[in-house]
């Protein structure tokens, strides 16, 4: 059993795709395509649906993407899964990171195989320049990669170096 001791951070996978897939059904279910709200200054609600990847990549190729990315998310949730399973104790910094990225690509992997696209509508903009919209399984994704690069340079591990 002390083999998958790490899995008990799954519960943060869950927690981000309940989270992603909540705000999407709230977005959807209250706002029209393309809707803008405006919240505060450089940040609105703009509901629109994404079929590539980051940055709406190949978002307008024909169709084939969804499956593509699909398995793709697929593929790396298994990996990061497994990966979840070999940590060691005191490795729990990495287990949080790959815990929040597992929960990400779940959650935009039920966006793929459910409707064919991604909802996103984080919208941050300054004057007219708006960043890509996004979602909170980006987000988790995101914050997940920042962990990862912040265990990679050492935060995180003390003086256990099993």
């Amino acid at each position: 059993m002390r083999k998958f001791a790490m899995l008990k951070w799954l519960w943060l996978s869950l927690f981000a795709v309940v989270l992603d897939q909540a705000s999407k059904i709230a977005v959807d279910s209250s706002m029209q395509l393309y809707e803008s709200i405006p919240l505060m200054p450089y940040f609105n609600l703009t509901y629109v649906h994404n079929t590539g990847a980051a940055f709406s990549f190949l978002s307008e190729a024909g169709g084939w993407q969804r499956w593509f990315f699909a398995v793709l998310a697929l593929g790396i949730s298994v990996v990061l899964s497994v990966w979840l399973t070999r940590l060691k104790d005191h490795e729990t910094l990495l287990a949080v990171a790959l815990s929040l990225i597992l929960g990400g690509a779940i959650g935009n992997l039920i966006d793929r195989l459910a409707y064919g696209y991604v909802i996103d509508f984080l919208d941050v903009y300054y004057n007219e320049r708006h960043w890509p919209a996004f979602n909170i399984a980006d987000s988790a994704i995101t914050l997940g990669v920042a962990l990862m690069l912040a265990e990679s340079f050492g935060l995180g591990r003390g003086d256990k170096v099993n």
